[in-house]
Parts: C-alpha cells; sequence; structure tokens
C-alpha cells in the first residue's frame, strides 16, 4: 500500500481556538483502496481534524493535498465536489423523502425543467444493486432502519464520484447483524479503490474492518500503525498515554471489607436493564457504603449505563428496584424522588446554569423535589448554600457570584452540593474530576470517600483508571456498550488487569472476586 501515493495527505495541520491548541503540527495521509482508523480519547483531535479536512473549521498552518493536488475548503460543499464525502453518525438526510430522492437531492436528471422519476428511480435501484442493497427506492427513507439510513447516505456519497469517504461513527445505533451488512458494503467500496476513514470507540470493530490506524493524543500526532502490527492492549496505552509497565502503584487505602457491606439489603439493583442502541442488558447491585467504580473507554457505555440507572434516559427491558421494592424511572425526577442523584460529565450542558448565582445553581435540585409552589425560603436557601460552601471548601465562598466565573474546580464542588443538599442515597458521578487542577481532584476523591464512609452508595465513573482502583469497592468493566466484567477491588486487581479485560483478553484473576464476579454480565 505504501508503494502507492496517497490519494491524501496532511502535513503540518495547526488549529487553535482561543485559548486552546486543537491540533499541534499532525500529519495524516490515507491511500485508495484501505480503511484506516482515527483513533484517540475525548479531546485528542479527531473531530477537528476531520472538519478541518472538510472545510468546517479553516487551517492555521500546514498543508492538504488530493491526488497530488494542494487544497484547501472553506466549506463542506467544496469538500464534496472535490471528492470527500463524510457520513454521520447522525445522518444527515431527510426522512419524508424517498430513498431514490435523498440519492440525488439537489442533482435530481431533469428534462426540459422536470424531474425525470423513472431514470432516477431506475438509475438510483442500479447503484445500491452495486452495494448488494435490495430495497424499493420509491419508499419513504423513514420507512427503513438506521443502517439502511446510513447505506443510503454512503451510495449518495459514492455516486458523487467520493476519493475519500469519512465513516463517523457509523456503527453507534447499529446491532450486530447490521454492522455486519455495513462492513460488507464497505469491503466492497475499499476493494473499488475508495479511501475509507473509519472513527469508532468499537475497538473490536476496527480491528475488524480497519487496515491501518492512526493515532491521536492531545491535538498530537502520536504515530500510524499497520492494525495487524498493534495489539489493542498496545493501542490503549498508547490512546491513553501510559505505557503498562509505567502505570503507577495505587496507595493501597483500606476499605470497608465488601462482604460486610454486601451483606444488607441494596440500595439499588438491576436485573437485565438495557436500552436498544445505548447499552445492552446489564445486572448491577450497588449497597449503602458501596462504591461502585465503572471502568471502560470513552463510547463502552459508561455514562449510558448510568443514565438509566437515575431515569435520564428510559429502560425498554429489564428491572430496576430500589430498597428491594420495584421501581419504573421513567424520567430524572422519578429518580430524585426515590434518592437518586447524577452529577452529569458534561457539567456546563447538563448541570450548571452558567448565568445563575452559586446558590441558585446550589438550590436548584431541592427546589425542583419540593415543586415551585413551594419555593424554598430565602434565609433557608442561605443556612444550606453556606453550610455547603464551608463543607466542600468551594472558593470565592461568595453564593451571589455567577457560577461561570469560577474554577472548573469550584464548579464542579457547586454541581456536587446540588445533589448532596437533596441527601441521597445514591449518588452517581460521571467524570466528576475530569479537566480540574490536581487539587480539586484530590478534595473531590476524599469527599466521596467521606460519603461513603457516612453510608452513602456512590457510582463512580471515571476515565482514570488510578481514580476508579483508588476509590472503588467493586469495579464494573465496560466495552462496547456491554458490561463484561464485575471485580471485587482486592489484591490483584490493577490496572493492568483492568486494561487487558477492556482489550479483550481473558480474566485470569477471577478467583479473588469471590461473590462479585457472580453479578458478571452474561
Amino acid at each position: 500500500m505504501t508503494d502507492t501515493a496517497p490519494i491524501l495527505q496532511m502535513t503540518g495541520i495547526g488549529k487553535t481556538f482561543p485559548g486552546v491548541v486543537a491540533l499541534d503540527g499532525v500529519d495524516f495521509r490515507m491511500f485508495p483502496g484501505e480503511v484506516h482508523a482515527l483513533m484517540g480519547e475525548n479531546g485528542a483531535g479527531k473531530s477537528t481534524l476531520i472538519k478541518v479536512l472538510t472545510g468546517v473549521y479553516g487551517i492555521d498552518q500546514g498543508q492538504i493535498r488530493l491526488a497530488g493536488r494542494q487544497v484547501r475548503f472553506t466549506n463542506p460543499l467544496q469538500a464534496q465536489q472535490a471528492g470527500i464525502s463524510t457520513v454521520y453518525q447522525e445522518v444527515n438526510l431527510c426522512p419524508n423523502l424517498s430513498v431514490a430522492e435523498n440519492i440525488f437531492i439537489g442533482r435530481e436528471p431533469r428534462r426540459f425543467g422536470a424531474i425525470r422519476w423513472p431514470a432516477m428511480r431506475r438509475h438510483c435501484a442500479e447503484l445500491l444493486a452495486r452495494l448488494h442493497l435490495d430495497i424499493d427506492v420509491s419508499a419513504p427513507l423513514a420507512s427503513y432502519s438506521i443502517a439502511i439510513a446510513q447505506m443510503v447516505a454512503i451510495a449518495r456519497a459514492v455516486d458523487i464520484d467520493a476519493k475519500v469517504l469519512i465513516l463517523d461513527e457509523p456503527t453507534s445505533s447499529l446491532d450486530a447483524s447490521e454492522v455486519a451488512q455495513l462492513f460488507a458494503v464497505i469491503r466492497r467500496l475499499r476493494q473499488s479503490g475508495v479511501a475509507i476513514l473509519f472513527v469508532s470507540h468499537f475497538l473490536d470493530q476496527v480491528y475488524e474492518i480497519a487496515d491501518r490506524m492512526t493515532v491521536l493524543r492531545n491535538g498530537r500526532l502520536i504515530g500510524e500503525y499497520p492494525v495487524a502490527e498493534l495489539p489493542q492492549l498496545q493501542l490503549i496505552a498508547t490512546m491513553i498515554g501510559k505505557e503498562l509497565s509505567g502505570l503507577e502503584q495505587l496507595d493501597g487505602q483500606a476499605k470497608p471489607d465488601l462482604a460486610a457491606l454486601e451483606s444488607g439489603e441494596p440500595v439499588l439493583q438491576a436485573d437485565g436493564l438495557g436500552r436498544t442502541g445505548a447499552i445492552a442488558p446489564f445486572s448491577l447491585t450497588i449497597h449503602a457504603g458501596e462504591v461502585v467504580g465503572f471502568a471502560g473507554l470513552l463510547g463502552s457505555g459508561r455514562t449510558e449505563a448510568a443514565r438509566l440507572l437515575f431515569g435520564a434516559d428510559r429502560a425498554d427491558r429489564g428491572r430496576l428496584a430500589v430498597d428491594g421494592r420495584p421501581v419504573a424511572l421513567r424520567e430524572p425526577r422519578a429518580g430524585v424522588a426515590h434518592g437518586i442523584a447524577f452529577c452529569s460529565e458534561d457539567r456546563r450542558a447538563e448541570g450548571l446554569i452558567g448565568e445563575l448565582s452559586v446558590r441558585e445553581n446550589i438550590i436548584l435540585a431541592l427546589q425542583a423535589a419540593r415543586g415551585w409552589a413551594r419555593p424554598i425560603p430565602r434565609r433557608r436557601q442561605d443556612e444550606l448554600v453556606a453550610r455547603y460552601l464551608a463543607a466542600l471548601q468551594i472558593r470565592p465562598a461568595d453564593p451571589e457570584m455567577p457560577v461561570n466565573n469560577l474554577s472548573g474546580g469550584n464548579q464542579q464542588k457547586v454541581l456536587l452540593a446540588r445533589w448532596l443538599i437533596t441527601e441521597p442515597r445514591l449518588l452517581i458521578v460521571d467524570e466528576p474530576t475530569r479537566g480540574i487542577d490536581v487539587g480539586a481532584k484530590a478534595e473531590i476523591q476524599r469527599l466521596v470517600v467521606e460519603l461513603a464512609g457516612g453510608g452513602m452508595a456512590v457510582l463512580f465513573i471515571s476515565a482514570e483508571l488510578e481514580e476508579v482502583l483508588r476509590l472503588s469497592h467493586k469495579i464494573a468493566v465496560l466495552r462496547d456498550r456491554q458490561m463484561i466484567d464485575q471485580l471485587a477491588n482486592r489484591a490483584g486487581v490493577d490496572a493492568d488487569r483492568i486494561m487487558r479485560i477492556i482489550a479483550g483478553g481473558a480474566d485470569d484473576g477471577g478467583a479473588d472476586d469471590g461473590d462479585a464476579a457472580s453479578g458478571r454480565a452474561a
């Protein structure tokens, strides 16, 4: 493949946003007739690189060459006309139009100003037949599955003579049979000479379909590798920036005995809980005073599982019980009513209201639980907020300051205060230490330990294995939106072992896990 000239070559690409270097001298290349995976954790620069390539963003430095010719696009239409097409996770088609209309929208064959419907449908059927798709092209796109809609988008790209096809998380909403159908189409396109850029967090799928991969981290190129020469375990270490041998040994802080914690009545128990397209059915039990950690790469299903446990998303299968009694959590209000609190990983979009004061943000959940017809008296607000400003050491301790003016760590504490003020039985915290300084991170970790010590059940989600290991009594490991293992956090459970499980290796340490392993997902 390297004996052939690249169809696409990006050299020294730099892109800066105010205060952030998104891409720092990145090189990237693709060859005709290959599937190339672009890999990296959240914030690595994958989306920015694609948007620079397709003209969504301009570049600050570097150059792009397509088929040997230097190009620079100022909008996605220019990129498409040059032969670069993108199929996004959310297919950008019109479900109310027919399949044929979607494929030819904006370029319908006409004669004397009138659309030549028979010719358009005939050409569309021939195009789909080349992709081994046999569907009624006159039927509305809405009558078909998401998988078919994605293949229709791919067919449109093929018909406009795409040299480079970008597939951004194309399998995120597909089941196994639909993925197999999509991969069959990808392989046929590869054989026809199309260069395909494949972006996915599903490692098994990357290793099944891709020929080479490029790894980015923090906006920089880490390397380009033939897939066959980079084992999954080494890929994970490359993505997160730590070799296995370099992972620090964690402090072996004493934790309450897991068996003693599990002897009591569960605070929450999920049995075969799942949601189609989001997370496969899983079972999980959380007891008072227990910290359960979720470990897995971005896109593994950690957040999706947590949202089902809170009621932010509605499960379409399985059962859930709180304090031994069956419940149906169809909305967040139901979760709050049963003593469950959820700190979202996106504190800006789903947590805090930046224009409101610290005080208003902290009392928000408690006021919502009471109902707006029963406002919390201002004196009571001031008492509660002062207590949590002091308890969580929120700085500056000014309850009337707009929360936008606080640092990231103090914003995270405000979000925690909002939920702690409701005195929950179960606290779910999703990436509570992401993007904050070391001191604030240590304070939040210490708070989680104290809350569990006081009898609160905690579900702790973090991309940092060290954090999960340090805080958790039990660790649930997720991969490709499935809960694949549950481990008691005892001797022998370390970052190496969890990374091997995530990478798909056998867990050879199960004998240490005792009863915790019995909760392993099927």
